[in-house]
C-alpha cells in the first residue's frame, strides 16, 4: 500500500506558500467574493444553525461570516479542541467576546460562557481545508479533527477555498470525509460522492 503522507505534506506546503504570498488586499478581495457567494446560497439562507471555524491568517476569513450570521439571527457554533484527544466540541457563541486563544493559537469558545451544542442532526457546517478536490475530499492540517467530527454530523457540509487550492483529485485515506459543496471566489462546486461521483 502506497504511503500518501509525503504527497499530502508536499501539497500542504504548496497551499501554505500560495496563501502566504497573497497580499492583504488580494486576500480581502478573494475572501469577500467567497463570503458573498456563501450568503446567496439556499443552504446559508435556510439554515438556523451555522457551524464554523474561526479563521487564522492564511485561511479564508470566517470572522465576517460569523458577524453576518449573528446579525441574520442564526445560531453560530464554533469548535473547541478537547485536551489530549483529536476530538472537538462545538459551542454556541453570541459575539467574539465568547472566544479565547486555544489549540495552536486558534480562537475557541470559552465553555463557561457558552452553551454546548448537542444536536448534530441539522445545520450547515463550514469546513476548513488547505485544499479541496472536485469529489469533495479535503486536505487539512493532518490532525483529523474534522474527519472525526463529520463522521457523526448529519447536516449540510460546505467547504470554502481559493480557486488555486482546488485540484481535480487529492490523495485520501479511508477515514477522510468529503464535503457536499465547495465555494471559491468564482464558482460553487457541487459534488456527489467520492466513489464515481461527479462535480459540476
Amino acid at each position: 500500500m502506497n504511503d500518501i503522507r509525503p504527497l499530502k505534506q508536499k501539497l500542504r506546503a504548496e497551499s501554505k506558500l500560495y496563501r502566504n504570498e497573497l497580499s492583504s488586499n488580494e486576500k480581502a478581495e478573494l475572501d469577500s467574493k467567497i463570503s458573498d457567494r456563501l450568503f446567496n446560497t439556499w443552504q446559508y439562507k435556510s439554515c438556523e444553525v451555522l457551524l464554523t471555524y474561526v479563521s487564522t491568517e492564511i485561511e479564508v476569513d470566517t470572522r465576517g461570516i460569523i458577524s453576518r450570521a449573528l446579525a441574520d439571527g442564526k445560531r453560530v457554533a464554533v469548535p473547541r479542541c478537547i485536551d489530549n484527544t483529536r476530538l472537538m466540541d462545538f459551542y454556541f457563541i453570541k459575539d467574539f467576546d465568547d472566544l479565547e486563544g486555544g489549540y495552536m493559537g486558534v480562537l475557541e469558545p470559552v465553555p463557561e460562557k457558552c452553551e454546548k451544542m448537542t444536536d448534530f442532526s441539522k445545520g450547515l457546517c463550514i469546513v476548513p481545508a488547505l485544499m479541496f478536490d472536485l469529489y469533495g475530499y479535503r486536505l487539512g492540517y493532518g490532525k483529523g479533527y474534522y474527519d472525526r467530527f463529520l463522521s457523526n454530523f448529519c447536516g449540510e457540509t460546505l467547504g470554502i477555498c481559493y480557486n488555486r487550492c482546488v485540484r481535480e483529485k487529492l490523495p485520501h485515506g479511508k477515514f477522510d470525509k468529503c464535503v457536499e459543496r465547495i465555494i471559491t471566489q468564482s464558482r460553487i462546486i457541487t459534488v456527489k460522492n467520492a466513489k464515481g461521483g461527479s462535480a459540476k
